[in-house]
């Protein structure tokens, strides 16, 4: 009897310790890794503590640092579909990790634009119409003299010199002197030029507007060309009186005069950046120099006489306010206008950004660009 109360109690002891071990380690036994934490001297209470509800358990990345900047295209209803395809390259290459607003200009009111650009893009989209003063021919503009010049453009088959182009006229000098005062970019401090129909070859992995930003540059390029003869007979002229006029305005040293000139200054050699691709800052355009500087050409009526464009207008500015190394060419960027590629070279910087073009079908070093006389500056 005494023996069978022993085996009795010895049962009860043994199940009773195995009870108090099961409620003490069950919760470990359970668990993938037997470690403690290191940050804990307690790693029961660590693992057996419930969630704090302050505390989120899937963080929300933040945004990415942006600049005060915006993307722009001035496009008119009938552009709407390469207006599309441009938002579409731009917004897979780079804007759907960066969400930069967009800003559309137009002499109307846009129609179905509104709604088809919207569903493309998550970002802020605006769009605003020109203000009358901003984008029409002017009527001081000398009629007579006006039909006489375009004729002559008409013989020599300048492309969009006739009359009956007189838009692209009017364009040329809004992107000159006016798109910086419109109402709607009023707010930003820099902006990236984007055309209806144009091609993104590349992923754009740093953001290029902090790195004008963050490294001094004011104004950004892809592709540098000649311009047509033709279309700007008296522009350098202007310019020089401009020069003489304003010495306070030139920057005599380390500018970019020789990518503008082979003559120390004394011609125009057509060299320009080619303004459908730019990224700027908007303050430069709208600082003292650059205003005197555009009141001066447009006084003459050469946008209107002759077809100056705003490429050349806006390369002579930069090269000769800016330092050189203000000036910035985006190699990395792949970029297509028209039949004019940007393509990167190195092989490193085209394989990182998954780029479609080659590098063999660039226009970098064709007859018509104007690369090698921005080499020539040996910028880095």
């Amino acid at each position: 009897m005494q023996r069978r109360i022993r085996y009795i109690t010895l049962t009860c002891i043994i199940l009773i310790t195995l009870f108090v071990l099961h409620q003490k380690y069950s919760t470990i036994w359970m668990t993938d890794d037997f470690s403690p934490s290191p940050s804990s001297s307690h790693p029961e209470e660590d693992i057996m503590a419930p969630p704090d509800e302050d505390v989120e358990t899937f963080p929300i990345p933040k945004a990415p640092q942006r600049a005060n900047a915006t993307l722009v295209m001035l496009a008119r209803n009938s552009d709407i579909s390469g207006a599309l395809l441009s938002v579409r390259a731009l917004e897979d290459r780079f804007n759907r990790h960066h969400h930069y607003p967009w800003v559309f200009l137009n002499e109307e009111e846009f129609s179905e634009a509104r709604r088809r650009i919207r569903v493309l893009t998550p970002s802020t989209v605006e769009f605003g119409v020109i203000p009358r003063e901003h984008w029409f021919q002017p009527d001081w503009v000398d009629k007579e003299k006006q039909q006489q010049e375009m004729a002559q453009m008409n013989r020599q088959n300048v492309k969009y010199g006739v009359v009956a182009r007189r838009s692209y006229h009017n364009m040329c000098r809004f992107n000159s002197g006016f798109f910086f005062q419109h109402p709607l970019m009023l707010k930003y401090k820099w902006y990236w030029r984007v055309e209806p129909n144009v091609k993104y070859h590349c992923n754009i992995i740093e953001d290029p507007f902090l790195f004008m930003e963050n490294n001094d540059k004011i104004y950004g390029f892809t592709l540098a060309v000649y311009e047509i003869p033709a279309t700007i007979r008296s522009l350098w002229t202007h310019v020089h009186e401009f020069m003489e006029a304003h010495p306070e305005y030139i920057r005599e040293t380390e500018n970019a005069l020789k990518f503008i000139s082979n003559d120390r200054g004394r011609s125009y050699n057509r060299c320009h950046f080619w303004s459908n691709f730019e990224i700027a800052s908007l303050d430069f355009w709208r600082g003292e120099a650059y205003t005197a500087f555009f009141k001066h050409l447009d006084a003459t009526g050469g946008f209107y006489y002759e077809r100056w464009g705003d490429a050349p207008v806006h390369s002579i500015a930069a090269s000769l306010f800016l330092k050189k190394e203000q000036i910035h060419l985006f190699e990395e960027i792949g970029y297509q206008h028209d039949d004019w590629s940007h393509c990167p070279r190195e092989q490193t910087t085209w394989e990182a950004g998954r780029c479609l073009c080659s590098s063999g079908d660039s226009f970098d070093y064709s007859g018509d660009s104007c690369r090698r006389q921005w080499d020539a500056l040996g910028i880095s």
